[in-house]
């Protein structure tokens, strides 16, 4: 079976004699073509061409995966490790032998989930490693997935792919932008954001765009909405899916972040701009 990647985004496709024209979450404005037009590549071609995964511990019960060189957009997927079953969140684009040793090591998969679209990954060729582990797909974002097959499970609002841990939907981003709920080892909220709520680099303010790539903002309307949906859970610490971290204190950040970037995009500062 060739299974067909896109370089750019990582995000892979069905089956088919010839790779697609297009793929259509890059051609979207949240994302790009390079300049160089739209390439394709294959499992079996990324790892002769010597990618491999690291994983590195985040915190206790929490392990970042990553590829060495990068593979699309580069993300970090997220192991949680739970004693009701692990779930992989935005998973990356490639795996091999190896790393799906290191993984099953880690007690495997129970469960798969991503952010949104961008972050679909090689999420069938994951579960197709762990025994077909459901693939978790908010139902408002169904249309994005470019691999359908029946591990794909489709939610509207909310479930938990495993005891103790939570998906919900939030929007934004996209529609069906989702973030993963979940107890840390410390007893305090963890969660895990994607891109629907973005860390900075102080590891304290966050970000809410529709597009990170081509800078679009979302209106202050929506992120009021989403800041709001998102302070409904109970959290301590927030990763996103680059790195980025909020390490205490996140709920309160993310409600100063969201009031920060209500008030620039409401004009609150335009005085301060030097734009008369």
């Amino acid at each position: 079976m060739t299974v067909w990647t896109c370089r750019t985004c990582a995000v892979e496709h069905a089956d088919t004699d010839a790779p697609p024209a297009t793929c259509a979450i890059c051609c979207d404005e949240r994302q790009y073509v390079r300049p160089a037009g739209q390439r394709w590549t294959t499992l079996d071609e990324l790892r002769a061409e010597g990618h491999r995964g690291r994983l590195a511990e985040v915190e206790p019960g929490l392990t970042g995966i990553s590829v060495e060189p990068q593979v699309g957009i580069g993300q970090r997927a997220l192991l949680v490790r739970t004693p009701g079953g692990n779930v992989l969140w935005d998973p990356v684009g490639y795996l091999d032998d190896d790393l799906v040793a290191e993984v099953r090591a880690l007690g495997g998969v129970a469960a798969i989930a991503a952010s949104h679209p961008h972050m679909f990954g090689a999420q069938v060729a994951w579960s197709r490693a762990f025994d077909d582990a459901p693939v978790h797909v908010m139902a408002a974002d169904a249309g994005w997935v470019q691999r359908p097959d029946p591990v794909v499970r489709l939610v509207e609002e909310t479930v938990e792919p495993v005891p103790g841990v939570r998906l919900v939907r939030i929007g934004g981003h996209f529609p069906g932008s989702a973030v993963l709920h979940l107890t840390g080892a410390d007893g305090r909220g963890v969660l895990l954001t994607g891109d629907t709520v973005a860390g900075t680099p102080d590891e304290h303010w966050v970000a809410f765009l529709r597009s990170y790539p081509n800078k679009i903002p979302l209106s202050a309307a929506v992120v009021g909405r989403v800041a709001d949906r998102v302070l409904e859970l109970d959290f301590d610490r927030l990763y996103d899916n680059f790195g980025g971290r909020v390490r205490a204190d996140a709920a309160a950040w993310v409600r100063r972040s969201a009031d920060r970037v209500v008030a620039w995009t409401r004009g609150d500062f335009d005085h301060l701009t030097g734009t008369g």
